[in-house]
């Protein structure tokens, strides 16, 4: 799969506002059939970040992924509420799912 961690540092202002402004980008992206899974998380420590954490079947989904029209729209639009350039982690890893972190197994 190809998996990516993405930071984004969302404008003061709009920061509160960024689920409802990345949206139509998210549902657009989570309902492409090769997308494994699209979550937003916002750091704990500002508030004005939010991470983005992604996976893609294999490279021609991640392909498919920049490719489309929703992708092209949310380059146009969703820079504007930008402070900077969102910074990246990409890699392609063995496997379609999340595995267990062993040295904190739950037993009850």
């Amino acid at each position: 799969m190809i998996f990516i961690t993405a930071k984004f540092s969302v404008l003061p202002e709009h920061a509160d506002n960024w689920p409802d402004i990345s949206r139509a980008f998210t549902d657009a992206t989570r309902a492409e059939g090769g997308c494994l899974w699209f979550d937003w998380s916002r750091s704990l420590d500002d508030p004005t970040e939010y991470v983005l954490v992604e996976a893609f079947r294999d490279g021609d989904a991640g392909a498919a992924h920049v490719g489309s029209d929703h992708f092209k729209a949310a380059q146009a639009t969703l820079p504007d509420y930008l402070a900077q350039t969102p910074r990246i982690v990409n890699f392609e890893v063995p496997g379609t799912e999340w595995s267990e972190l062993g040295e904190l197994r739950v037993t009850r």
